[in-house]
């Protein structure tokens, strides 16, 4: 895990490249802001809750669902719960973005409550900052050399020093770059949400965004993980590929019944909130 040594201070290239992800999401979200005609200070002023709501879900959610090599060395949960000072140790990794877009969105509902804001709208203005957070967040995995895909001889596949290979991959050298997928789909996301924010404004109902990104997203990581040779088991199944599998098609049915239920207030006059 390569770094910016000062001192007897090591700075990971990782954490710079997810900070990095993090400001430029804060600008597009303030630039969203704009859009939406909300007073983009809340951005900044919300930003370190965010920031911090993020990293302990997506902290968590590696905690409680750690990767079948971590499991395999005897890094399980149970192992963090009597080792509290290795389940705070970002250093060593492990950051889930399932948990992440969770304990974000929390710490964005929380925050828009103490403002008496309407955290429907703040989530719509953040869903395409997310994205764009996450297509840079993830060249971290590159820096450390891991979340790629499995074995792959394609003219794009990258090669993974031996001391990163995973258990029985050990004489593979190249592989897929699942997290360059990964970041190519996330700033797809990105141009179908800000491309609808603005063709269809007039038809969109407050968290109508938010919902799309929890159907794309889903969609396209529960497809990637296919390709993933270290999944997060729990129960026996892929418990990643599980909440995807789950997530994507209960936001569809959410953005469908609510433009239903406003239909049937235009229709018999009566104001659906």
């Amino acid at each position: 895990m390569p770094g910016i040594q000062i001192g007897p201070l090591t700075i990971m290239y990782y954490g710079i490249i997810v900070m990095v992800g993090a400001v430029a999401a804060a600008f597009l979200a303030v630039w969203n802001a704009r859009f939406y005609k909300r007073n983009p200070d809340f951005v900044w002023d919300g930003l370190l809750w965010v920031l911090i709501g993020g990293i302990i879900g997506a902290r968590l959610w590696h905690i409680f669902t750690p990767p079948a090599s971590m499991v395999e060395q005897g890094i399980d949960t149970w192992y963090y719960l009597t080792h509290p000072l290795d389940a705070i140790n970002l250093r060593a990794g492990g950051l889930g973005i399932p948990g992440g877009v969770l304990g974000g969105a929390l710490a964005l509902y929380l925050y828009t409550r103490r403002k008496k804001e309407n955290f429907l709208v703040w989530a719509d203005i953040a869903a395409p900052a997310l994205a764009l957070g996450q297509a840079i967040g993830r060249w971290g995995n590159f820096v450390n050399q891991e979340v790629y895909g499995a074995p792959s001889s394609l003219p794009w596949a990258i090669t993974i020093d031996p001391a990163y290979r995973l258990p029985g991959f050990e004489s593979v050298a190249t592989y897929h770059p699942l997290f360059l997928y990964e970041s190519l789909y996330n700033l797809l996301n990105l141009g179908i949400l800000l491309w609808l924010s603005r063709k269809y404004q007039k038809r969109l109902i407050p968290g109508d965004l938010f919902l799309t990104y929890l159907i794309i997203y889903p969609v396209g990581r529960f497809f990637l993980e296919f390709l993933r040779l270290d999944p997060s088991p729990v129960a026996g199944l892929n418990i990643n590929q599980s909440l995807m599998a789950i997530v994507a098609p209960l936001a569809a049915i959410a953005l469908v019944v609510r433009h239903q239920r406003r239909s049937k207030g235009k229709v018999t006059g009566k104001a659906v909130r």
